[in-house]
């Protein structure tokens, strides 16, 4: 189990890596609004992994307040950046 926790976590590390590259490098904001998506997703995961194996039931609160902000900030940024380009055109 050592082992699979291990991998599970350098996986997500990784994503997270190339997560934070595709938002510095995004051509466009709705590319940096999807990683930081994706980032919270990632951070939600690696949470919910180190739980189980932790055997922590005390990070569910911890979960919930992460997928919450996450999701709630993206709805707000994709529509921040959908009312901006609105205005342009």
């Amino acid at each position: 189990m050592n082992v699979v926790y291990i991998v599970t976590m350098v996986l997500l590390g990784a994503a997270f890596l190339m997560t934070t590259a595709r938002l510095v490098r995004g051509p466009s904001s709705f590319d940096r609004i999807m990683a930081l998506d994706v980032m919270a997703v990632l951070l939600v995961s690696g949470i919910a992994v180190h739980s189980v194996f932790w055997g922590e039931p005390a990070y569910a609160a911890l979960l919930l307040v992460v997928s919450m902000l996450g999701f709630v900030g993206s709805v707000s940024a994709a529509r921040l950046a959908g009312a901006r380009k609105e205005k342009r055109t």
